[in-house]
């Protein structure tokens, strides 16, 4: 019995040495393996393109200067695959707030403000708790000029021996005041690998 115990112990200490170790990655320099899904690497170069795109355009240049006001509505998922479209759309927030040229509201949304204590915080009007110099009067909340939205679509297809994975990252850039779109754009990104790579 000492001896089946010392052989487990002994095996399990051989594979826990054998495993890869957990390392940092460098998102500025990875080289490391390309995944058939959509992966962190694909979400960054989507928004590059879309954002570098925008401001090449003029699309975001407000003719009355200033910053518009962009909300964020619905980047719908058509794929395999369960994807928290926020990894997309924050990058693009975040560069187009570095830009100078557009802010985002998170008090408005599709379903409900992204940021609820902007009307929370519009609640403590008159209560006597308050210090009402302090709070937020009517009429100071800013309404958007500009929606975003979009789809990210996945087609898969069998090349010779391999799969052909296809992601196409579609946006729409909307002008709220007429309903047209200013700004539209499509990133593909194309990948093509073993048929035993999982795409989803």
């Amino acid at each position: 019995m000492l001896l089946r115990a010392l052989a487990i112990l002994t095996s399990l200490a051989v594979i826990a040495g054998c495993a890869t170790p957990t390392r940092y990655v460098d998102p500025a320099a990875d080289d490391g393996p390309v995944a058939m899904t959509m992966d962190y690497r694909d979400f960054e170069k989507a928004a590059t393109d879309a954002v570098e795109d925008m401001l090449a355009s003029g699309a975001v240049d407000n003719p009355d200067g200033g910053r518009y006001i962009m909300v964020v509505s619905r980047i719908t998922n058509d794929t395999m695959q369960r994807i928290d479209t926020d990894q997309l759309t924050k990058k693009i927030r975040v560069a187009l707030l570095r830009s100078g040229k557009v802010v985002t509201t998170t008090a408005v949304g599709l379903d409900g403000a992204e940021d609820e204590m902007a009307m929370k915080a519009r609640e403590l009007r008159d209560s006597e708790e308050f210090d009402q110099s302090g709070v937020q009067g009517r009429g100071t909340l800013q309404a958007p000029d500009l929606s975003l939205s979009g789809k990210i679509l996945q087609r898969n297809h069998r090349v010779g021996k391999e799969q052909q994975v296809e992601y196409y990252i579609q946006l729409s850039l909307t002008d709220l005041a007429s309903g047209l779109a200013i700004w539209e754009g499509e990133t593909p990104i194309i990948k093509r690998g073993s048929n035993k790579a999982v795409s989803w």
